[in-house]
Formats: C-alpha cells, sequence, structure tokens
C-alpha cells in the first residue's frame, strides 16, 4: 500500500505533502515514499519549519491519491465547516 508523507507548515499551520524534492500545498503533487519514509522523515524533521511528520496511507484512483483515514481526507481538502475555504484546486467531491 503506498504511503506518503504529510506535514503542517510551522508558521502557517498549511497542511504539505511531500513533492519528492520539495513540500506543496497539493494532494495530486505528493508522491508515494513508501519504505524509504521513516528515513526521509529522519533526515526531513531537523532541517524544515515543518512539524508533525508523519506517513499516512492511501490508494491510488483514477483522480490521484485518496487518503484511507478520514481525518487525513479532511486535511487535504481544508476546513470542513467552511467549503469556500477550500483549496481551489482540489475540490472536496474529488476526495
Amino acid at each position: 500500500m503506498p504511503r506518503l508523507l504529510t506535514g503542517n507548515r510551522l508558521e502557517t499551520g498549511d497542511v504539505l505533502w511531500w513533492a519528492g524534492s520539495d513540500w506543496s500545498l497539493h494532494l495530486k503533487d505528493a508522491v508515494a515514499v513508501d519504505d524509504e519514509g521513516e528515513a526521509l522523515i529522519a533526515r526531513l524533521a531537523p532541517q524544515e519549519r515543518i512539524n508533525d511528520l508523519v506517513l499516512i496511507d492511501v490508494d491510488a484512483t483514477e483522480n490521484g491519491w485518496r487518503p484511507r483515514s478520514t481525518r487525513e481526507r479532511v486535511r487535504a481538502v481544508g476546513p470542513s465547516v467552511r467549503p469556500d475555504f477550500a483549496l481551489p484546486s482540489l475540490p472536496v467531491e474529488a476526495i
């Protein structure tokens, strides 16, 4: 099962996804880290201003990644109480 690396930007609280060489605000840009995930966390944690680095389980779909947990699906699209706050490139219905 694929796994993605995610965290939050310390200054703003933005949800970030590891995109292979840098961080992205968009789940669609994320790359699977699978076996190297733990080593990546160990390497990135001390030098980045990103907190709560965690590996999450996802499923690959025709629309991209779909986090397995409800918590991570909500984090991927933005606040659940105001749809107008959702990230514009990823409609809530897509996840």
